[in-house]
């Protein structure tokens, strides 16, 4: 609790009005790979507290008034949050709840893109893990692949996926399996990770062979 009442981050969150010190993880992966533009199609997996949601949307603010960033007002792009939890209304956000495992959770998060094609997916989803390695594992993973079919069947073919891993058992198998998905593969600590925890975050660009939608 001391660390994180003191933690430089959750002080910038409170102060810039993001409800998770998250949002800065995001914005540093984003301002290292140039990952969000205007106009943007956004699926943000496993949403919920919204941290990511309203760093997109102040992306797409428009910047001709002269302030962009506006965490209200006209937003120019379509942010479409997910989560098993429920997420606190985002103006310009829509958010579904329910269980990106479950067939018709996907479905509904198809129906709101409305045919649409993505230009990007980001996922901070994670499982509660239960501290058994081989478990965890296997539970991770499982939601990586997940985030990488669905982008297969979704991403523009210039579109990337940003998603959430741990290093250690099994790490090395989700970097190939973004190796054999993606042009461009990217890992990224960002300083907002806090230091003793395992998190990474594996970027993927340009996929190698999309999917064709049913």
């Amino acid at each position: 609790m001391h660390d994180h009442i003191n933690d430089p981050y959750v002080k910038m969150a409170q102060k810039d009005g993001y409800r998770a010190r998250a949002a800065y993880k995001l914005k540093e992966i984003d301002e290292e790979l140039k990952l969000i533009r205007p106009g943007q199609v956004v699926v943000d997996l496993g949403a919920s507290p919204g941290a990511w949601s309203q760093y997109l949307r102040r992306c797409f603010a428009p910047k001709d008034v002269g302030t962009g960033g506006a965490a209200v007002g006209q937003l120019n792009g379509t942010i479409i949050g997910l989560d098993i939890l429920p997420c606190e209304p985002i103006e310009g956000v829509q958010f579904l709840q329910g269980d990106f495992q479950e067939e018709s959770v996907l479905k509904a998060l198809e129906a709101a893109l409305g045919g649409r094609s993505v230009d990007l997916v980001v996922s901070d989803m994670a499982p509660n893990l239960s501290g058994i390695e081989s478990s965890d594992a296997a539970r991770i993973a499982g939601l990586v692949e997940l985030a990488i079919d669905f982008a297969q069947r979704h991403l523009k073919p210039e579109g990337a996926l940003v998603t959430k891993v741990f290093h250690g058992s099994g790490y090395t198998q989700l970097v190939e399996l973004f190796k054999k998905t993606f042009k461009k593969v990217k890992p990224i600590k960002p300083k907002a990770s806090r230091d003793r925890s395992s998190e990474t975050f594996l970027i993927g660009i340009g996929l190698k062979a999309p999917q064709q939608k049913p």
